[in-house]
């Protein structure tokens, strides 16, 4: 077996990412419970975070393993020490590495020049982790993948970028309401378009968010500003202001409907007050489930180590 990375979605086939979830699921289940006693993680962050450190570090404990975080005063990553330097000193000590950066350049450096796995904790372009606990909520909640329909509602971003990706390669249909100047890339567009010509998967992309949660499974939707971007946060505020989530968007969509949210969230923006405390939200499910998700991505690549 060879050494492989979870850097984007791109990274695995459909049947992998069957397995991922499967995985997953029995992870959760505690019916498989892999252990690399002795192996590290090291966390190398340039953002902070609540979710993913904690679900990388306990879930690295529950493995077996030990987790080393390294934050952006101790790293320094591209400016301080380069990133190729730090991939090359940080493969002598650990087994793994977790990336969380601002560009996405970075986590494809650290796997270019290191010699352990890498895993995209968040970047600027995708965050891999967050789709694949995305989509183990969905199949949770909804059984079946293949033929639901996801609703985003809000900027065309990292997170939107990997959950698009992963869902045309699983066959989920997946429309996208964003306002001008705020939609996908026409290169992450195309690549989902190819891999819903394979799978049955139907991309739409409309300034209407009306128009997208028509008969929707679930709603998706994720922070106007995100870390980095706090200087546009009064323009984003006025141009957002018909993305959000409420009660009466989510009349629109299928009766039984789910919501899901990446957190952090911002009440009174992209969701309304008392939105995530509904019935049909499972964004607390979706968070646990990172811890599960990626316990199944750092078994599988260990195991390829």
């Amino acid at each position: 077996m060879t050494r492989r990375h979870f850097v984007g979605i791109a990274d695995f086939t459909p049947k992998e990412y069957q397995t991922l979830l499967s995985r997953a699921a029995a992870m959760k289940a505690d019916t498989e419970r892999p252990s690399f006693p002795g192996k590290v993680l090291a966390l190398l962050f340039e953002k902070p975070s609540l979710r993913t450190r904690v679900s990388f570090d306990v879930g690295m404990y529950q493995l077996g393993g030990h987790c080393l975080y390294l934050s952006p005063a101790e790293v320094g990553l591209g400016q301080r020490e380069s990133v190729q330097d730090t991939a090359l000193v940080l493969s002598r000590y650990v087994d793994v590495i977790a990336a969380r950066t601002f560009a996405h350049r970075s986590v494809q450096e650290l796997a270019e020049y290191g010699s352990v796995p890498v895993i995209n904790a968040l970047s600027d372009q995708e965050h891999p982790c967050q789709a694949l606990a995305d989509m183990l909520t969905m199949q949770e909640h909804k059984g079946e993948l293949k033929g639901r329909t996801i609703a985003y509602i809000g900027d065309a971003n990292n997170c939107a970028n990997s959950l698009l990706l992963l869902a045309a390669i699983l066959g989920v249909h997946f429309r996208i309401a964003s306002p001008q100047g705020y939609q996908l890339q026409p290169a992450v567009l195309e690549q989902a378009q190819q891999s819903g010509a394979a799978s049955g998967a139907e991309v739409f992309m409309t300034e209407d968010p009306d128009e997208a949660v028509q008969g929707a499974d679930a709603l998706y939707t994720d922070v106007w500003t995100s870390m980095g971007q706090e200087s546009e946060r009064v323009e984003r505020e006025r141009i957002f202001h018909p993305y959000q989530i409420n009660k009466a968007l989510l009349r629109r969509a299928n009766p039984n409907a789910i919501i899901l949210h990446p957190l952090p969230a911002h009440t009174g923006d992209e969701v309304a007050e008392g939105i995530l405390y509904e019935p049909q939200s499972v964004v607390f499910d979706q968070a646990e489930n990172r811890l599960h998700a990626q316990k199944a991505v750092l078994a599988t690549l260990l195991e390829c180590a």
